[in-house]
């Protein structure tokens, strides 16, 4: 048995309760409830307790164990909750984390563990419980199968059939026995150990029947009371005693007779009646049901977090194999990459199709162009991830933050629910995380000062994200003193980023002073910020993945910063565009209409050429001498494409529209000091090559 190959499985499970648990935490600190609270943290140590005394990692079963000790005497209201316990419940958490990603078997608590342990013990008034003894999965399971089970990521074996019996189940003629089995209150693999036990009592003979059903036993979830008629000629103290080798049983009845019985109890014959059968059951005392390890459960990498079967199909064993899929993200990556090669062979096909203009042909491509859209669909659907995966995150971030200044801070997630592609997803929390901490230490003011302008202590941060039709709006706003632009102002003509004369910076021109390398206004460098590299760092990331940054700040009410994302990077629909021997691709996302340049539809206003659209007056741009081309021969007909982002909107002049194209995204090494106008290249479908114009980069 090899615990080892179940490692990353351990990892992302108890990844998932420490997220849990954070938030608890939070709740926690923040004057919710007590008692809910605490049970979330008390489940998710007990979880991380039984995963880890499993897998064989003696050090974070410890630590949890004397965590898990502490919190039940801050339960029973023995311990009582104080700003200190609170401060050392966070560290032990943290320690927690760094155990798990660095466990291994057999090995001993870290020197950061036993910090956090001696710091528990001194607020909570010394040792909570004995030395925890974790038993190596060796000990527990018999085979690497059992193993797998407990983890949820495998089935049993079925069981040899003893002599005797046939497929439907012996008919015995000789002496029976009934046992009746308690599983104890603490079992923390029930289903296993239930199932152990009806393997132990095969050794000693032909099982009849058993209630709840051996299906529903083995997929169980808490700890359980059930019967077993079993064919058997062994006493009632050697079949007591296989029963309790399983281990974790509180009590077995043994009832012992000389004939067969005229009818065997019947044994649930669905999942579903198994089900029911343990909803049942005598209840055991709530910290048995509330301490549980929901081990078993199974969902994807990419969707981590959605909702989990109900709990009739958590004892289905069908249910539960089926409902969810546990899938590298790598493999949805290599699917992506693939997809991605057959549109671009969709497209030449499509072209050489339109060619040859034959009827059987176009009908097959047809279909194939139908099937391979919806593949696309299908495949793009399942990277998609709620953004909270990445926002719950940040409440931890931002209290130890504020904690760190001295503030009072209250954050609100909002569209938590909203979806975005995996990889767009972990590109935007390193830019989350630089705004909000920019937000608690530039934005909100100290407590005492916010109080003095009539503003409550605490300061707000509002973290949230929206669908905006193809693009998701990331946005942190806070409510503190909002950007000095007199400051950025100064600093600006300093570094010769604004003439002299300038005496008003309007939000886009703020943005651009600010986002510049090495500018800022803090007074003194502090671990948090102050060396102007927040804001450029944002920029940066977002314009890799193709999205765009705004600012809008007002002095003493605050400052909103939003991150237009697209939902995917990899494939996207554009509009395919000419200059001169050039083709370029402009998002679709980023396209509010197209027009023939009529004689009258472009104007000078002040010397500058202007497009009136409707009642709109909208400045124009020529692609041409945006991408430096030489001037060339004047065409016939102009085209225009009115582009937009956000409320922001141009004419965009092109020699020509060529089309539309699904195109798949490629980055690129732009040449150094070249013009930051493209998110990246494609290839179309006639095997050209062609850039993707950053329409962030123009408006």
């Amino acid at each position: 048995m090899d615990p080892s190959r179940y490692a990353d499985l351990f990892r992302t499970e108890s990844r998932e309760q420490l997220s849990a648990l954070n938030r608890a935490l939070l709740a926690l600190e923040q004057g919710e409830a007590m008692r809910e609270p605490v049970d979330a943290i008390f489940r998710g140590v007990h979880t991380i307790k039984g995963m880890s005394a499993t897998m064989g990692y003696t050090a974070v079963a410890e630590f949890s164990h004397e965590l898990e000790s502490l919190l039940d005497k801050v339960r029973t209201g023995e311990q009582g909750l104080t700003a200190e316990l609170m401060d050392a419940l966070f560290a032990a958490a943290d320690a927690l984390e760094d155990g798990i990603e660095a466990a291994r078997e057999d090995d001993a608590l870290s020197p950061a563990m036993k910090r956090v342990l001696e710091r528990l013990h001194d607020v909570a008034g010394g040792r909570a419980t004995a030395e925890f003894r974790v038993a190596r999965p060796s000990e527990v399971f018999q085979s690497t199968a059992e193993f797998g089970v407990a983890l949820g990521v495998g089935e049993l074996p079925p069981a040899p059939t003893p002599a005797g019996a046939t497929a439907s189940g012996p008919t015995a003629t000789g002496p029976t026995a009934t046992l009746r089995v308690v599983q104890s209150a603490s079992t923390l693999l029930p289903g296993v150990r239930a199932f152990m036990i009806i393997q132990r009592l095969r050794a000693l003979g032909d099982i009849i029947a058993s209630t709840p059903s051996v299906d529903a036993l083995q997929a169980a979830t808490i700890p359980q009371r059930f019967e077993v008629h079993l064919s058997t000629s062994a006493g009632a103290a050697e079949l007591e005693r296989a029963v309790r080798s399983a281990g974790d049983v509180d009590e077995v009845t043994v009832a012992l007779s000389a004939i067969a019985p005229t009818a065997a109890p019947t044994a649930a014959p669905t999942a579903t009646s198994g089900a029911i059968a343990m909803q049942s059951a005598p209840p055991f005392n709530r910290r048995a049901a509330d301490a549980r390890p929901d081990l078993g459960r199974r969902v994807t990498d990419v969707g981590e977090g959605d909702d989990l079967a109900s709990t009739a199909e958590r004892a289905s064993p069908v249910a539960a194999r089926t409902r969810h899929v546990r899938i590298e993200l790598s493999r949805l990556d290599a699917l992506l990459d693939l997809i991605g090669e057959l549109v671009i062979v969709r497209g030449r096909l499509g072209a050489i199709t339109r060619a040859l203009a034959l009827p059987a042909l176009q009908e097959a491509m047809t279909d194939a162009t139908r099937l391979i859209g919806d593949l696309q669909t299908e495949i793009m659907t399942s990277r998609l991830v709620p953004v909270g995966q990445v926002f719950d995150r940040f409440p931890r971030l931002v209290r130890d933050v504020a904690r760190q200044l001295g503030k009072d801070v209250l954050l609100s997630i909002e569209g938590k629910e909203i979806e975005i592609d995996r990889s767009v997803l972990d590109e935007i929390a390193e830019p989350v995380v630089h705004l909000l901490r920019n937000a608690v230490d530039h934005g909100l003011e100290l407590p005492e000062v916010r109080e003095a302008k009539g503003k409550p202590r605490a300061g707000r941060l509002t973290l949230s994200a929206q669908r905006d039709r193809s693009a998701v709006l990331v946005t942190v706003r806070d409510d503190g003193k909002g950007i000095d632009r007199a400051r950025v102002l100064t600093r600006a003509i300093e570094l010769g980023m604004v003439a002299p004369s300038t005496v008003q910076l309007d939000d886009e021109t703020m943005l651009r002073c600010i986002a510049h390398p090495g500018l800022s206004t803090a007074e003194q460098v502090t671990d948090v910020s102050g060396r102007g590299v927040g804001i450029d760092a944002v920029q940066s990331r977002v314009r890799t993945i193709g999205g765009s940054l705004e600012v809008t700040t007002a002095s003493g009410v605050g400052t909103t910063v939003t991150i237009r994302l697209p939902v995917t990077l990899a494939i996207v629909r554009a509009l395919l565009a000419r200059v001169g021997n050039e083709r370029y691709a402009l998002p679709l996302t980023h396209v509010r209409e197209t027009m023939e340049r009529g004689p009258a539809t472009i104007r000078q206003v002040q010397g500058r050429d202007v497009l009136v659209l409707r009642d709109e007056v909208l400045p124009v741009l020529r692609l041409r001498d945006v991408v430096q081309l030489p001037p060339g021969r004047e065409p016939v007909l102009e085209e225009i494409v009115v582009i937009e982002r956000g409320d922001r909107r141009a004419g965009l002049v092109v020699d020509e529209l060529t089309g539309q194209e699904d195109i798949v995204v490629k980055s690129y090494d732009a040449v150094r000091d070249g013009m930051a106008l493209f998110s990246g290249a494609t290839i179309l479908s006639d095997g050209a090559p062609a850039l993707i114009v950053d329409v962030a980069s123009l408006l």
